[in-house]
C-alpha cells in the first residue's frame, strides 16, 4: 500500500480547475461552484446537514433538573458514565473533521467537513449543557474525566486513538482510509448503546429534556455517517490500488473487534438499567454494524441480525432517520425551545 504523504490542500490555486481531479492529492483552484462538482449529489447531502442546525440551550431541561435526584442509583451512574463516554467519542471529531478537510483537494467535501465539525462541537457543548443542569461541577468534572480513566472505556476506546493519530502523524491515503472507517465505526455504531439508554428513560418518561437533545445528536450523527460512507466509498474508488482483500479484510476486522468491545461496554454501563435487554442490545449493536457495512459498500458480516431487533427504539430511531421530524417533535412530547439557561424559570 502507498505510504506516500499527502500535503495539505492549498487555499487558492487560479492554475488549476474549479472541479477538482480527486479527492485527495488531486488539483483544484479552490472555488467552490456547487453546480460543477466532481460528485453532484453531495449537495443534497450538504444541505440536509446545514438544515440540521440547533443550538444546546434551545431545549428546555427544567423537568429534567427536577427528576435526575428521582433517578435510581444504577439510573443516575449509567446517565453520568454515558455522558462521559459521548464527550469522549465527539472531542476528537470537531478536530478530526477540520484535518481531513485539510488534505482535501475536492472544495465540496472541505465545505461539508466544516458543517460537521461545527455540529460536533455544538455536540460537545450540549454534554456540557446537560450537566450543568442536573448536578454540580465536582460531578460534571468526574463524569468528563471519566473517559480518561475508566479502564473498559479506555480498552474500547484505544482502536480509535490509535488510527486517528496516525492519520495526524502520518496523512496517507491509506491512513485517511482507515480513520474514516473509524469515523463511520463512531457515528455509526459506537454511539448507540449509550444513545439506547437515554431513549429507554423517555419511554417511562423520565428526562425527556436530555433524551431531547439526544435525539438531536442522533439525527445529526445519521448524516455523517452516511457522508463519511459516502466518502470512503468514492476514496477507495479513486485509489483502487488500496481496494484490495487485504485492506477489505481489515475493515471487518476493525468491525467484529469494535462490535465485540461495545458489547462488552453496554454489558459494563446497561447491566442494572431497567427496560433494557443485554440479549437484544448486543444483537442491536451487530445490527447497526450491519448497516454501516451496507453504507461504505461491503457486505454484512452479521447475517442474522439484517432486521432491528429492538423493535422498541425504532420509535425513537427509525422515526427521523432521513427525515428532519423525530419522536420528540410529535404531540405526546413537544419540543419547547426555552430563552433561559436551563429552563430554571420552570422550576
Amino acid at each position: 500500500m502507498s505510504k506516500v504523504l499527502l500535503e495539505k490542500a492549498k487555499t487558492l490555486e487560479p492554475r488549476f480547475p474549479n472541479k477538482s481531479t480527486g479527492l485527495f492529492g488531486g488539483k483544484s483552484s479552490g472555488i467552490l461552484n456547487w453546480n460543477d462538482i466532481a460528485y453532484p449529489h453531495w449537495y443534497k447531502m450538504y444541505k440536509r446537514l446545514v438544515g440540521n442546525y440547533w443550538q444546546a440551550d434551545e431545549v428546555n431541561m427544567g423537568s429534567d433538573v427536577k427528576q435526575f435526584p428521582t433517578l435510581s442509583e444504577a439510573e443516575q451512574d449509567a446517565y453520568l458514565k454515558i455522558i462521559g463516554l459521548l464527550s469522549t467519542l465527539d472531542g476528537p471529531q470537531t478536530r478530526i473533521a477540520l484535518l481531513i478537510s485539510l488534505y482535501a483537494t475536492d472544495p465540496s467535501v472541505q465545505s461539508i467537513m466544516a458543517v460537521i465539525a461545527q455540529q460536533e462541537a455544538v455536540h460537545n457543548e450540549s454534554y456540557s449543557y446537560v450537566l450543568s443542569s442536573v448536578v454540580s461541577l465536582d460531578e460534571q468534572n468526574k463524569s468528563f474525566n471519566f473517559g480518561r480513566k475508566d479502564p473498559v472505556l479506555l480498552k474500547r476506546n484505544a482502536r480509535i486513538m490509535e488510527h486517528y493519530n496516525n492519520f495526524a502523524k502520518e496523512p496517507t491515503i491509506e491512513n485517511i482510509l482507515k480513520t474514516m472507517v473509524y469515523t463511520a465505526l463512531l457515528e455509526g455504531l459506537f454511539f448507540y448503546s449509550g444513545f439506547a439508554f437515554f431513549y429507554n428513560l423517555a419511554r417511562s418518561n423520565k428526562m425527556v429534556g436530555t433524551s431531547t437533545m439526544i435525539s438531536y445528536i442522533n439525527r445529526d450523527e445519521l448524516e455523517h455517517g452516511r457522508f463519511i460512507s459516502e466518502l470512503f466509498r468514492a476514496t477507495l474508488a479513486e485509489n483502487p490500488e488500496l481496494n484490495n482483500p487485504e485492506f477489505i479484510e481489515w475493515v471487518y476486522d476493525q468491525f467484529r473487534t469494535s462490535v465485540e468491545l461495545e458489547t462488552e461496554w453496554s454489558e459494563y454501563v446497561l447491566k442494572d438499567i431497567k427496560g433494557i435487554d443485554l440479549e437484544e442490545m448486543a444483537g442491536y449493536v451487530k445490527y447497526r454494524a450491519n448497516k454501516m457495512l451496507r453504507m461504505m459498500g461491503l457486505s454484512e458480516i452479521y447475517p442474522e441480525y439484517v432486521n432491528n431487533p429492538m423493535k422498541w427504539i425504532r420509535a425513537y430511531v427509525d422515526n427521523f432517520d432521513g427525515t428532519k421530524t423525530d419522536f420528540f417533535e410529535q404531540k405526546s412530547r413537544q419540543y419547547t425551545k426555552t430563552s433561559d439557561l436551563n429552563g430554571f424559570d420552570d422550576l
